[in-house]
């Protein structure tokens, strides 16, 4: 061995027989999600010390802002340092530049699903090797109109399936399904009630409308 590899061998607080290690999946001869989940359950656990070190006083303000361009009329939402291109097809005076609100809502939907299904998997020890959610609804265009008026505006019949894969029982994973079902803060969203306050105000202007 030249003095370069052992000096870096040496770096890793290694010998050059001891074969290095993936957290606590090493063995497992398709890690997939389960070295992720020990990095989520490890900043589970701190985000819940420092919690307890400093405890929360008072709710996130979330926000969310959106502006239509000019010329396109494309929406272009910001959130933090993010942004999202929401748009409109082609047949409706759009370019087709991003997905419609109504499928954004159902990909935040999914998206939220996905995130509490790995932090409960985390928190429960429950080893996952894959995992995806689908989400589906209906949206009826002709809704409001003549003979449709009972027919919802909003997407609705919404429903999602998850594939998993997993070494775990039935019942384990049962109580994962439970378990997030419980604590996903969009599907509580939309299964609940909601009271939403809403202002018009005139660029430029003091007055409100």
């Amino acid at each position: 061995m030249t003095g370069t590899t052992t000096s870096a061998v040496r770096k890793n607080g290694r010998s050059p027989e001891e074969p290095e290690q993936l957290l606590d999946t090493a063995p497992d001869p398709r890690p997939g999600l389960r070295a992720y989940l020990e990095v989520k359950r490890a900043a589970l656990l701190a985000k819940r010390r420092a919690q307890r070190t400093a405890p929360v006083t008072e709710p996130n303000r979330l926000r969310a802002r959106t502006r239509a361009e000019e010329r396109s009329g494309v929406r272009r939402i910001r959130i933090r340092h993010h942004q999202i291109l929401s748009d409109s097809p082609l047949d409706f005076a759009g370019y087709d530049l991003g997905p419609a609100s109504p499928e954004i809502q159902l990909g935040a939907l999914s998206s939220c699903l996905t995130h509490i299904f790995l932090i409960q998997a985390a928190d429960l020890r429950i080893p996952l090797d894959s995992l995806e959610v689908e989400v589906q609804a209906d949206q009826d265009p002709r809704a409001g109109e003549p003979g449709f008026e009972q027919v919802p505006i909003y997407p609705h019949n919404i429903s999602y399936t998850v594939h998993i894969t997993s070494p775990a029982g039935k019942e384990r994973i049962r109580e994962l399904h439970e378990t997030v079902e419980r604590k996903c803060p969009i599907y509580n969203l939309l299964i609940n009630p909601q009271h939403i306050t809403g202002r018009v105000v005139l660029t430029g202007s003091p007055q409100e409308i």
